[in-house]
């Protein structure tokens, strides 16, 4: 894996804050693939040509939750994880933690964050630069 080109799993189910997401992660250089949903990102695990290096998922997913997605990605796929989530209460966080994300950030996500929670669980793009000020809008 190299950090400045990382293959991205993206799950929300919030259609705006998804595209610009995944477009910020793209002008760094990384490979995005988006779903909306756990069945989806399991799909997308399971048939991608390429294994992913990191998976960011809202926690509040329309079919499961974002915490059964970690669980699954982290047991079947050894993935790493970021979980994004309108519930902003330390036993929320917890819940992450416990589920297997690495980290747990609050929405709406600063991009500057997101930036500096990719790099500690993974390592991470000097091109992230450009993109520092932007957020995405929020959606619980």
């Amino acid at each position: 894996m190299s950090p400045e080109n990382l293959h991205i799993l993206l799950v929300d189910d919030h259609d705006e804050s998804l595209f610009v997401l995944a477009r910020l992660l793209e002008k760094c250089g990384h490979q995005v693939t988006t779903a909306q949903d756990y069945a989806s990102a399991v799909a997308a695990a399971t048939g991608a040509a390429r294994r992913f290096d990191l998976l960011i998922s809202d926690v509040g997913l329309p079919d499961r939750s974002g915490l059964e997605l970690m669980q699954e990605m982290s047991s079947s796929h050894g993935l790493k994880g970021i979980a994004l989530s309108g519930f902003t209460d330390q036993l929320d966080a917890r819940a992450s933690e416990g589920a297997g994300f690495a980290r747990h950030l609050n929405k709406p996500v600063v991009f500057t964050e997101l930036v500096t929670a990719i790099k500690d669980v993974v390592g991470w793009c000097p091109q992230a630069q450009e993109s520092m000020g932007a957020a995405f809008p929020s959606a619980n």
